[in-house]
């Protein structure tokens, strides 16, 4: 099932044959019809919630009551209209998608975690005359040894798909990242790496857009660098029991058309079962929680020639009108467009 959230309210949707289907909705439906349920919108919002968050702690009760209703609706039943005549589907284009990221969910981003990406950063780093960690022989033991690092999204909410990403004031390199996230499905603390794929209720796409060269200077200081307005994008949904491997999924790029980035998760450095270790010592994940797995060669801090200033070119970062599309097979199309900086 691929869920979204869409929609003035909000709602909790399924993605299918290019429609946004009402999952609460059609779930009443089928409460009415096949049930016989005097209640069934009622119901319905308790067992198939219309609100992300709800929904995903709603746990495989939710998912088999969802997938019920969806079979029935393009089944058995006699119309797709709603209890009282409410509509259940609408074609993808005349609705709107939003980040499926749910109210107060934490996003963890790993940092430097595919051993391209980190060793052609650290390459510009030294022609830029900056000192790095030495990646002298083999980059993905490099990074092994100096461990883990990352940063927190700490937007109250994220850019959805078809979204505008507002150039930051502040910048003169704006980057993209292109990355898959999983989206865990109950709450842990102090889990085992091993336990992973109890933990992972979906994947979605996430763009990590990044000033370079920042003027606050140093490593991430609180992370300003990679927290402004519109700095995170997700979707445009979360699959959940698609054919999909988080642990060998496809990521692609393309900024104007041009592919950048082209890679898969099974080349991250550190697993997610290694992230979810890590981060969870004394720390609470909650369902609807996110971690992003990084991104690989192919960004244009890592790409972009040094000029004779020592400062990265900007003609492969990222400018007002220029558009960028992270994609996935399964998952589908995370698409934006940079909008001149707000006035």
């Amino acid at each position: 099932m691929k869920i979204v959230v869409y929609g003035p309210d909000k709602r909790t949707g399924a993605l299918r044959d290019g429609d946004v289907v009402d999952i609460s909705g059609a779930t009443a439906k089928y409460l009415a019809e096949r049930g016989n349920e005097p209640n069934p919108v009622a119901l319905a919002a308790a067992l198939a919630p219309t609100d992300l968050g709800a929904f995903i702690e709603g746990g495989a009760r939710a998912l088999e009551n969802a997938e019920a209703a969806l079979d029935y609706l393009y089944g058995a039943a006699g119309d797709r209209d709603g209890v009282a005549g409410a509509r259940l589907i609408q074609p993808v284009s005349e609705t709107r998608l939003h980040a499926p990221r749910p109210t107060g969910a934490r996003v963890a981003c790993a940092g430097g975690n595919f051993a391209d990406h980190a060793m052609a950063m650290y390459e510009r780093a030294a022609a830029r005359g900056e000192g790095r960690p030495d990646f002298d022989g083999d980059a993905y033991q490099a990074i092994r040894k100096g461990g883990f690092w990352g940063f927190w999204k700490v937007d109250r909410e994220s850019v959805g798909p078809d979204g505008e990403i507002p150039y930051p004031a502040r910048a003169t390199r704006l980057d993209y990242e292109g990355e898959l996230a999983i989206v865990l499905g109950k709450q842990g603390k102090n889990i085992p790496a091993g336990d992973i794929k109890d933990y992972i209720w979906g994947v979605t796409l996430l763009g990590d857009w990044s000033i370079r060269m920042s003027p606050e200077g140093g490593v991430l200081k609180f992370a300003m660098q990679k927290n402004f307005d519109a700095s995170c994008s997700i979707g445009p949904c979360i699959a959940v029991g698609e054919d999909i491997d988080p642990f060998d999924a496809q990521v692609e790029t393309l900024v104007n058309g041009e592919r950048r980035q082209f890679y898969s998760t099974r080349d991250m450095v550190f697993t997610f079962g290694e992230y979810l270790e890590y981060l969870s010592r004394d720390f609470t994940f909650y369902p609807g929680d996110m971690i992003a797995g990084g991104t690989a060669a192919g960004t244009a801090a890592d790409s972009s020639p040094i000029g004779e200033d020592g400062v990265p070119m900007n003609e492969t970062f990222l400018n007002p009108g220029d558009t960028v599309e992270i994609k996935n097979p399964v998952i589908g199309t995370l698409d934006a467009k940079v909008l001149p900086a707000d006035s």
